[in-house]
């Protein structure tokens, strides 16, 4: 059963990147999988629920490579944030499902990958604030512990003001090499 689950997901991921989520249809999933529609309804209750799988993998792979850099002992807290946001944006590049989710039309009509994108909010701020506090106690950063909560949304907000320019604008490659300006500037800001 575990390894029908595993192919309909792999399938579904290519298909899905390829054709996006409007295109796809459970239909050529199964075509594609070599399975009957009805092992995929087994698995997954509807398109939207095996989208939102596969998002969430793509999500947890994030979430993976952001946590060895948080967790380094080698490096100090500007390094960690710098090394954090660049690595979530070249993760990011390669997953292009989640692109899916940052339309206009996909947020109008689908509110399934909410949860989603919340939960990554949420544990994003986790580890960007272990990141500052090591940086408030190294001295790098100020400690400003009314206002961290406003620092944490505010990147929150920087980051995903990227993600449309990046992605779906594809001027990833174009501003790429103006990264460390930017992550420059969101540190000193964040300096005694």
């Amino acid at each position: 059963m575990q390894n029908t689950k595993e192919k309909i997901l792999t399938v579904a991921t290519k298909i899905f990147s390829r054709y996006g989520f409007y295109k796809t249809s459970m239909d050529e999933i199964a075509r594609i999988s070599h399975k009957a529609k009805g092992s995929l309804y087994y698995h997954f209750a509807s398109k939207e629920e095996l989208f939102t799988e596969v998002v969430s993998r793509e999500i947890e792979h994030m979430k993976k490579e952001l946590s060895v850099i948080v967790t380094d002992t080698r490096l100090n807290a500007k390094e960690k944030l710098k090394k954090y946001l660049l690595t979530r944006m070249a993760v990011l590049k390669q997953a292009a499902n989640y692109h899916e989710t940052l339309k206009a039309d996909f947020f109008e009509h689908f509110q399934f990958i909410d949860r989603l994108r919340s939960e990554m909010d949420h544990w994003e701020k986790v580890q960007l604030r272990f990141i500052i506090n090591q940086g408030i106690g190294e001295g790098t950063f100020e400690n400003r512990e009314k206002s961290t909560g406003v620092l944490l949304d505010v990147f929150i907000m920087v980051l995903k003001g990227l993600e449309i320019p990046f992605f779906l604008q594809d001027k990833y490659d174009d501003l790429q090499p103006h990264f460390d300006d930017l992550l420059n500037i969101l540190i000193k800001g964040m300096a005694p």
